[in-house]
């Protein structure tokens, strides 16, 4: 099916996810994630309607921009290396995947201004998964007002592949639940103001619990 045909349905089921929760499909920001995708497939998804898209390794994303440049808001979605953030920083709108010192470091050092970053944290404790344990996030983020181009706009969690509802949402709630303690503070250096996660098999679920932003792959781009 064509991007156009996948967005169409999966705005059905935004709304639907929205009406269930009081909000509306603007609150959400879609994040098509093309990284298994050709650069023709990631255009049609830009031409589709989509701002947003997510890429996950250094290579990937360089020929994607090469491609579409500034035609979109580019969302880097994987581990990053410190040693690759050269390569990448001045190209990317937002980073998905920061959970510790070193890339924040290497961050700050090459970025030309702040960098928009969601602390990455692994709620599910599962190995396979990066990110930070819950208890550590505070105090990560506390450290980071060392660093003056790396602003924190929100967390990030990547929830376990099951079928299970519950689980899923106990997940996204604690990820929320998180997101609301640091925004509170009311830190200068991290407004913490969003929520990153739900993928294509979840992100129904994520919205209702809290999501502002959804990375989706298969659904809708295909891959």
């Amino acid at each position: 099916m064509s991007v156009k045909e996948n967005l169409a349905h999966i705005y059905e089921q935004i709304d639907k996810a929205c009406e269930n929760c009081d909000r509306t499909r603007d609150d959400i920001t879609i994040v098509a994630v093309t990284k298994y995708v050709s650069n023709e497939r990631a255009k049609e998804a830009v031409e589709a309607g989509i701002q947003d898209l997510g890429e996950n390794r250094k290579e990937g994303f360089l020929e994607k921009y090469e491609a579409i440049g500034d035609r979109a808001r580019w969302h880097f979605i994987g581990s990053l290396q410190s040693r690759k953030v050269k390569e990448v920083i001045d190209y990317i709108d937002a980073i998905h995947s920061l959970d510790r010192k070193s890339l924040a470091k290497e961050i700050n050092k090459r970025a030309q201004e702040p960098v928009d970053c969601f602390v990455q944290v692994n709620v599910s404790g599962e190995e396979s998964k990066h990110g930070l344990a819950v208890d550590e996030v505070e105090d990560f983020i506390d450290m980071l007002k060392a660093y003056e181009n790396v602003r924190v706009v929100g967390l990030m969690t990547m929830a376990p592949h099951t079928e299970e509802e519950e689980r899923l949402r106990g997940v996204f709630r604690q990820l929320r639940a998180l997101r609301d303690i640091i925004r509170d503070k009311h830190l200068p250096h991290a407004p913490c103001e969003h929520l990153s996660m739900g993928m294509s098999n979840d992100y129904a679920i994520a919205i209702e619990e809290g999501a502002t932003h959804i990375r989706i792959g298969s659904k809708l781009v295909g891959g």
